[in-house]
């Protein structure tokens, strides 16, 4: 193999494929990047068995070839290279040469043939979608994913598609999230895409106002982003029934501006630690919410001012999943709506239900403030 291609494209492609490569593995080929040639393009490919990765880049190919390289080692070596342009050259022996104006690298690496084969994915259902709109639909939905396993099909969020709508839900056992979204597709399916999965798919999503394509088979998913492709695993089993999940009931409906909620509860939780935790009582009453936290370390009390319609409620959270919430929300002001102090709260946009997310109360003690 030999080529030359820019560095800086070279360099920022190999970060963003080492994301799929597998950090603590025993098999050595599944912590490197698979490079191989195809007429004037380097393809770079990067497979954990779980999540593989691809893109493309323009080069100037002398002589075609396929070689493995450590991910890391590569990365590091790119990165830092003085030039603007980077030749690539190998041998029979799997001896890889890197040259860059006065540097130059000579590593080895592995057999191309040693590197695992992406999974074949056929009879696939297909949505198009535009990245910002994703991307906003994932950020406001992931931080819900569960981080444990013990119901392995929650570490991932749940993509409803109906006709003419995508819905995004993440649950684990404490809160849930939900981002509803109109699109142009006729078609209904479920499927539940691993945290990481997304994760990796938010960093490669972006601003500008281009379409991406969402592919569906049975046992998995493709992504094809601009010059990217992502394939994932499916996680399997059952979900769980969000819609029986979020209560009816609306006792109590409260709007307040977002920021000034959330430094609010901010304020209230520099008391609380991971050695020290204790609930965030809310006290939403006469267009008023007064926040107080008691732990060891001493008490703290907040009050802001909101809008507030039907009754007046005492509720307590836990701030971090209350924090998310707020955090992860549009908008200058949420619509909170309560149906009791021991009734997951929803909270809202203003206007509408483009997003919902339901935060599970913490039963409070009756203690004196």
């Amino acid at each position: 193999m030999r080529l030359t291609l820019q560095q800086k494209e070279f360099a920022d492609a190999v970060l963003n494929i080492q994301r799929a490569v597998s950090s603590k593995s025993t098999i050595p080929v599944l912590e490197g990047i698979l490079l191989s040639t195809q007429n004037n393009e380097l393809k770079l490919s990067a497979y954990d068995m779980e999540l593989g990765m691809t893109t493309t880049l323009e080069a100037t190919v002398q002589e075609q070839g396929r070689l493995v390289l450590n991910a890391r080692l590569l990365s590091d070596i790119v990165r830092r290279l003085p030039g603007e342009t980077v030749t690539l050259t190998s041998d029979e022996k799997n001896i890889a040469s890197i040259c860059s104006d006065a540097s130059e690298f000579s590593i080895i690496g592995i057999p191309a043939e040693e590197f695992p084969e992406f999974p074949s994915v056929s009879e696939t259902d297909s949505v198009e979608i535009s990245q910002p709109m994703l991307k906003s639909m994932i950020r406001q939905t992931l931080f819900a994913v569960a981080a444990d396993d013990s119901k392995p099909v929650h570490t991932g969020s749940l993509f409803e598609l109906s006709p003419g709508q995508l819905r995004v839900v993440s649950v684990d056992g404490y809160r849930l999230a939900m981002r509803t979204e109109p699109v142009q597709s006729e078609q209904s399916l479920r499927f539940v895409i691993p945290g990481k999965a997304l994760s990796e798919v938010l960093k490669l999503l972006g601003d500008e106002e281009e379409n991406l394509s969402i592919l569906i088979g049975r046992r998995h998913a493709i992504f094809k982003i601009g010059k990217y492709t992502l394939i994932t695993s499916l996680l399997e089993g059952e979900f769980l029934d969000y819609k029986a999940a979020i209560p009816a009931g609306e006792k109590t409906i409260v709007t307040v501006k977002t920021a000034a909620f959330t430094s609010s509860v901010e304020r209230v939780s520099l008391l609380i630690t991971d050695r020290l935790k204790s609930p965030v009582r809310c006290i939403l009453e006469e267009n008023e919410i007064k926040l107080f936290c008691s732990t060891p370390m001493g008490r703290a009390n907040d009050h802001l001012s909101c809008s507030l319609t039907g009754e007046n409620v005492e509720i307590g959270f836990n701030n971090r999943y209350l924090l998310d919430a707020l955090r992860n929300s549009e908008g200058d002001e949420v619509r909170l709506v309560l149906n009791g102090a021991l009734s997951p709260m929803k909270v809202l946009p203003k206007e509408g239900d483009s997003f919902l997310f339901l935060v599970l109360p913490v039963r409070l003690k009756s203690e004196e403030f």
